[in-house]
């Protein structure tokens, strides 16, 4: 609006506040009439919201600096208590904790160890026998025991006595004898869940009894699979590589585990060894130096090795050897580590693969005797041809029986049609197999396909489940048939599982 008066004709300063608050008036009743307009509502709708703890005056200027600008609600506190966060290695171990005893399964009566002389007892087949104390401490310091077997489900843990148990047994007692020096060279094939690990275990229980010396590889992927540290061997070629975590971990498990190491002492002098040895120290000493420092861990196995393959005299005794490994798929393939050019190392070359390889193949002699078990695993098995070509090859030449012969029911058809079955394996002309894996598993290695026990060693199974109290059912002939069939034909695994681990 305009002024009244002139702005030339202002001569006082008291016209113009005056003035001024007459426009001041003026303008808030213009502001006022618009807002109370009738049947407007857009205005207030569309305006922005204003922030919190800012006016929307354009005045103010930017917002300042680490300020909101934006509009976000606010989150509710948890009440959460946070308790201690694990230590390092704690979830690791409490996931491979091994328990062997249920104080809520019942005791069962007349259960009898196994022991030295009583292995071979033709009484014990299809019987459920217990272990005793020493060697379970023994078995554990090993790592015999897995994870995924049933030992925390019964009072103490106990082992079937099956067919191919009392054929190891016996085996043992053979080998056992003043003056033999045969080695046995086996691998343990099956599926899921037929027993493999558990006659590795088997075996180690015999070897302890027997005071035999036992090392044991209690997974091969544990090698392969690129968690332990590794660098290159030193004065190798082709080049090998070192993993000295691991070594000196196994020298732990040798010197706790074998016992009888402390009555023998060294009969060599190490001189490339980096550190200088006692004239007379045992070899359980020689083993403690090496787990105690992974630096020298590879040289000093290299020493107990060379202790323990001498010539066994009268002044320096040596002992009979098992030497065991669980996984050996993982060991027959490449490695999830790399050389120095980025390339893939295969498993033979690390070190302690390449011993193992070594003495199953039979490059590496035992001169007092002993044997070398390998088992495949079935759970967690990975896609090796040339490994599953050799076996099956070596088990075709082992057993004639699973050729087809005179007596088998096709050979009249094959006869009348001029046909020629060739049940061997053959070698694929356009694939790529793996040399090194071909040269290890030569025709003196033994292959057993372990499969489902007996009906008669199921019951007895069954008997000992029922009286510990993890199966609540009546034995009888139909159950036991029923839980045989539907297990595979007497597959362990399957069995515990239908018989202890389902509940309906």
């Amino acid at each position: 609006m305009s002024s009244g008066k002139c702005w030339r004709c202002i001569a006082h300063t008291s016209d113009i506040a005056k003035i001024k608050n007459s426009y001041r008036l003026t303008y808030s009743s213009y502001t006022s009439q618009q807002s109370t307009i009738s049947f407007s509502t857009s205005t207030a709708r569309l305006a922005n919201p204003t922030s919190k703890g800012r006016s929307l005056n354009l005045r103010d200027g930017p917002p300042k600096r680490g300020a909101r600008t934006t509009f976000t609600t606010k989150r509710k506190q948890r009440n959460e208590t946070k308790g201690r966060p694990p230590a390092p290695g704690e979830r690791k171990a409490l996931r491979k904790r091994i328990v062997l005893s249920n104080t809520n399964a019942l005791e069962v009566p007349g259960m009898q160890d196994l022991s030295a002389e009583s292995m071979v007892d033709p009484n014990l087949q299809g019987r459920v026998i217990g272990i005793s104390g020493p060697v379970l401490d023994q078995l554990r310091a090993m790592e015999a025991f897995k994870v995924s077997q049933g030992w925390g489900l019964f009072r103490r843990p106990g082992m079937l006595m099956r067919t191919e148990t009392m054929e190891q047994a016996k085996q043992f007692k053979k080998m056992s004898k003043e003056g033999n020096q045969d080695t046995l060279r086996k691998v343990l094939v099956g599926e899921r869940g037929s027993g493999k690990s558990t006659l590795l275990l088997q075996a180690m229980t015999m070897a302890f009894l027997k005071k035999w010396v036992v090392i044991n590889i209690p997974e091969g992927q544990d090698l392969s699979m690129g968690h332990t540290e590794y660098g290159p061997a030193p004065g190798t070629f082709p080049t090998l590589y070192n993993q000295k975590v691991y070594t000196a971990s196994l020298l732990m498990r040798i010197a706790r585990a074998n016992p009888v190491l402390s009555t023998l002492q060294i009969s060599r002098e190490h001189a490339t060894l980096p550190i200088p040895l006692q004239a007379n120290i045992s070899l359980d000493r020689l083993a403690l130096l090496g787990a105690s420092d992974p630096d020298v861990a590879h040289p000093i196995f290299q020493a107990l090795w060379t202790e323990l393959t001498s010539q066994s005299t009268a002044e320096h005794r040596r002992p009979k050897l098992l030497i065991t490994l669980d996984g050996l798929g993982h060991v027959s393939k490449n490695s999830a580590y790399m050389s120095a050019t980025f390339k893939p190392i295969h498993a033979h070359e690390l070190t302690v693969v390449d011993w193992f390889m070594s003495c199953l193949s039979g490059t590496q002699s035992l001169p007092n005797g002993g044997m070398v078990l390998a088992a495949t695993s079935g759970s967690n098995q990975p896609t090796v041809p040339t490994l599953r070509f050799k076996l099956s090859e070596l088990e075709a030449q082992q057993n004639p029986s699973l050729l087809v012969g005179q007596e088998s029911p096709i050979q009249p058809f094959l006869t009348a049609t001029s046909q020629q079955h060739n049940p061997m394996p053959q070698r694929k002309s356009f694939f790529k197999y793996d040399e090194r894996v071909m040269e290890c598993f030569t025709k003196g290695l033994e292959v057993q396909c372990l499969k489902g026990v007996s009906r008669e060693e199921a019951r007895a199974l069954m008997e000992y489940w029922a009286k510990s109290g993890m199966m609540r059912s009546v034995v009888s002939e139909e159950l036991v048939g029923e839980k045989w069939t539907i297990s595979g034909g007497g597959v362990i695994g399957e069995l515990e599982r239908g018989c202890v681990r389902m509940r309906v």
